[in-house]
Formats: C-alpha cells, structure tokens, sequence
C-alpha cells in the first residue's frame, strides 16, 4: 500500500477501514490515488486543502492525462478524490468541495470480457490431486457457480457457506450481506476440499481458503493461482478472477433473462451496472433469428 504522510489522509483511510468496513483492496485503491494527488499537489510548497480549488483538480486531471491514464483510470482517481474532499466537508477542514463540479472524461462503453461455456468446462476440468489441486478446483467452482468478486472470495469464513443448503453468505461492497446459491458441482468441490483443508491448517484460521502455510488465501494469490491453472488447462489468453464473474452474469443472463434476478446475485445497487451483461454475440442471435423468424426459418423437404 502507498503511504500517504497527511494525517488527514490516514485518518480518512482509518474510517473507511473501521467505520465503513471496506475490503483491503479497496483501501489500497484510495490510498494510491490519494497519494498520487498529494505528491503532485507538494510540488507547489504553499498548497493546503483548504486552499485546492476545482481550477487545481482540472490541472491534476490534465496531468495524469499526459502521463497516459486511461479515462477509467482518471475517472477513479477524481472519485476517489471527491470521496476525500467529501470527507473534509464534514470535518470543517473545507467548505466547499473543489472535485464535484469536474467533470470525468467519458469513457468508451466495453463489454466484460467473459469465457465462453467450453472454456469454463475446460478450466474446471483441471485435477484434483493435491492438496493445493482440490483448494484451487472449489475456489474456481465457487467463483463461477455463485459470480463472486474476488475480495467477496478471499474474505469467506467456515460459517458462510452451508453445503447442506446450497448457499454462501456474502459480505459484498460497503460490508452489505446477500445470500447467493452455491451449485452442485461447486458443492462437490468444497466438501472435497473440506475433507483436506486440516492438512493445511497451521492455528485457528477460520478462512474458507488457506495457503500452504496454513493463512487466509490473499487477493495476489488468487489471481496468480487462477492465470496458473488457466494455462496449465490450456487456455490461451489471460484469465482474471473479474472474468468468471463476468462469465457467470452472461452465461445466466442468456439463459434465464431475469436481470433483476442477476443484479441480485452480484450484489449490484443498481441495475445500470448489471445491463452491461445483457449483450449477446453475434452469432447467437443469429441463430436465434434463424430458428425463430418466420421468413427465416428453414422449410423441410
């Protein structure tokens, strides 16, 4: 995590840790971002918040701009910053903050990059011989089966998952709680693990997944053992945790069409979010039309 030396900054980032209970990953976001801010606002020797005003914040945009960020990257970087200023409102530090009248540079809509329902049987096919093979198999399940976040995974406890009912209980952004649906072959995976995960087990963990040395399974871990297995199974393209959940959002939305039902299951407060995965390819709804239309459907001889 960057350091940022402001007791204004450590004291914020304190709250966000203690009073709003977001993950370590989100806190080392704000962290980068605040001290990126800082660093460049130091460069003059007379700055102080009170006296940043939205002239200085424009500046900084246009700055990392130069520097080559991308617009999501800005966009995060003024959020964060607004987040902050937000903060310094209510102290009395400021009063009136310099980031809510910036306007974020517009972003290019993309579509979640997903696998497609092969490659996900591919990456799931992986053995389960070892210890470290059956911990890695109900991990990437469980990922899939329920369109977890990746710290929504790192942070399950023993007592939120209940194999016997088929359901998780989730801790999700700002500590909000959803229960989601564990699936059958995911259920499969865990008890499997479970059975296994004494022989790991160094103290009193309570962590779902540990690592060999017998500690709750980090953020980095995860995302390296999962580029691992990816291409241990033969999948040629970088695989990141985000893309399982973005798979299981576009493998359910094709198939049920509920996305009130899915905006549930991620844990979206707002539906905005969860529309991005209503995209199907080209080729589906090609098929679709042919099979479907009328005018296009094919006459038997």
């Amino acid at each position: 995590m960057a350091q940022p030396h402001h007791p204004l900054i450590q004291t914020y980032l304190a709250r966000l840790r203690n009073e709003r209970r977001l993950s370590e990953h989100t806190i080392d976001g704000y962290s980068r971002d605040l001290h990126q801010l800082e660093s460049w606002l130091q460069s003059d020797d007379q700055y102080d918040w009170s006296t940043v005003d939205s002239a200085r914040i424009r500046d900084f945009a246009a700055f990392v701009h130069r520097q080559g960020r991308s617009p999501a990257s800005i966009r995060r970087l003024l959020s964060s910053a607004r987040n902050f200023f937000r903060f310094l409102a209510r102290e009395s530090v400021i009063e009136i903050n310099p980031v809510q009248d910036v306007s974020a540079p517009k972003m290019t809509k993309r579509l979640p990059r997903a696998l497609d329902v092969d490659q996900i049987d591919r990456l799931l096919s992986m053995p389960e011989d070892g210890l470290l093979d059956k911990r890695d198999r109900a991990m990437l399940e469980l990922f899939y089966s329920s369109g977890l976040r990746l710290s929504e995974l790192v942070r399950l406890d023993l007592q939120d998952v209940d194999l016997g009912e088929g359901s998780a209980r989730i801790r999700g952004k700002g500590n909000k709680q959803r229960q989601v649906p564990v699936g059958r072959k995911a259920v499969q995976a865990l008890s499997v693990w479970l059975a296994a995960r004494a022989d790991l087990l160094k103290g009193d963990s309570e962590a779902l997944f540990i690592s060999k040395r017998g500690r709750r399974l980090s953020v980095r871990s995860v995302q390296s053992r999962l580029d691992c297995r990816a291409r241990q199974m033969g999948l040629h393209q970088r695989v990141h945790p985000h893309m399982l959940r973005h798979s299981f959002a576009s493998h359910l939305l094709e198939s049920c069409g509920d996305l009130r039902a899915v905006q549930e299951l991620l844990g979206h407060a707002d539906i905005s979010t969860t529309q991005i995965y209503t995209h199907l390819d080209f080729s589906h709804l090609t098929k679709v039309y042919d099979e479907a239309h009328p005018r296009s459907k094919k006459r038997k001889k």
